[in-house]
């Protein structure tokens, strides 16, 4: 079975730690020792998020005296290239028997997406707001204030295409593991010409991950985050944690932009191309994702929504559970 799983950002490094080496090479040592034992029964294709570490790295850039800063594409390629690189080496010391790759992935945008004109994905560190003007000033960012400071604020185009796509279906088909499309991929726009060329975004990493499953032919999307399913009715009493759905019945909820929103449309447009099945849950529970048993397991013929039971035996559901990822 041909499975592409997306890692979030606290599969990789727990919310606080800091961006130092160390820290993310053991997130990655962790997270391949995860992915080991599926290498021994499926191919995969990895994906990531990088949202901090682009961010971090703009930053530094831009607050070097005398330079531009690096635009986004560029730092992407960066970061794709870090993690990828981390992650690469951690999966081939865990998993001798297979080759495993990291291909700098671009993905193609819509120069006249709306996204262009409505900066709202946040990335990179939290800004004093001395800091925050003297950026908007210097470099012409977007900030926008969260509940403990400001963040920079960039464009969040749906992705396209994937330039790289039959160099990722060659290295599939001769059994590689690849790591690829990190962060979302690098976003670039396609010339009239043919040529290419990057841009300043940062392209959602779980609906990158659905485009490259569905070129790909995958038999499932698994998209790992801190939560151990999808939660419908959240902050109410009658809030549960969905086991089965079709797309029809998760469109039909409402879920936080930039939180569960962008999981739960990645799932649900991998299940409505493909006609396959999508999982979203804990990377703890990767084993059972796989099998069906586990997390909230999306598939356009369910016909019924149905739910985990709610018992002394599940509260694991609701420890697990965090802000910043719950459902609305």
């Amino acid at each position: 079975m041909l499975v592409v799983i997306a890692l979030g950002r606290t599969t990789l490094l727990e919310p606080g730690q800091p961006l130092d080496a160390a820290a993310q090479r053991a997130g990655a040592r962790a997270t391949a020792s995860m992915l080991a034992a599926a290498t021994g029964r499926h191919d995969l294709v990895i994906t990531h998020g990088s949202a901090p570490q682009v961010g971090l790295l703009a930053y530094e850039s831009a607050m070097v005296p005398g330079l531009a800063g690096y635009p986004l594409d560029v730092v992407e390629a960066e970061t794709e290239g870090l993690l990828g690189y981390l992650l690469q080496q951690e999966l081939a010391n865990a998993v001798r028997e297979r080759d495993v790759v990291t291909l700098l992935t671009q993905v193609v945008v819509d120069a006249h997406d709306p996204a262009f004109d409505a900066p709202s994905k946040l990335v990179g560190p939290r800004l004093a707001e001395v800091d925050a003007e003297r950026l908007v000033a210097e470099h012409g960012w977007t900030v926008k204030r969260d509940a403990s400071g400001w963040r920079r604020a960039v464009p969040s185009p749906e992705p396209l295409a994937v330039v790289e796509r039959r160099a990722l279906q060659l290295l599939v088909a001769a059994g590689v593991v690849v790591i690829c499309a990190g962060g979302g991929g690098i976003p670039v726009l396609l010339e009239p010409d043919g040529s290419l060329r990057g841009v300043d975004a940062v392209i959602d990493k779980d609906l990158s991950a659905a485009l490259v499953a569905s070129l790909l032919g995958a038999d499932l999307l698994v998209l790992l985050t801190d939560v151990a399913a999808v939660w419908s009715d959240w902050g109410t009493a009658f809030a549960r944690p969905i086991h089965r759905a079709s797309p029809a019945h998760l469109r039909s909820l409402g879920f936080e932009a930039g939180s569960m929103a962008p999981k739960v449309a990645a799932a649900c447009r991998f299940a409505e191309r493909t006609g396959k099945r999508a999982a979203i849950g804990l990377a703890t529970d990767l084993e059972r994702l796989l099998s069906g048993d586990a997390g909230t397991q999306v598939a356009v013929d369910v016909p019924a929504m149905s739910w985990h039971d709610i018992s002394p035996s599940a509260d694991v559901l609701l420890a697990a559970s965090s802000p910043w990822e719950r459902t609305s």
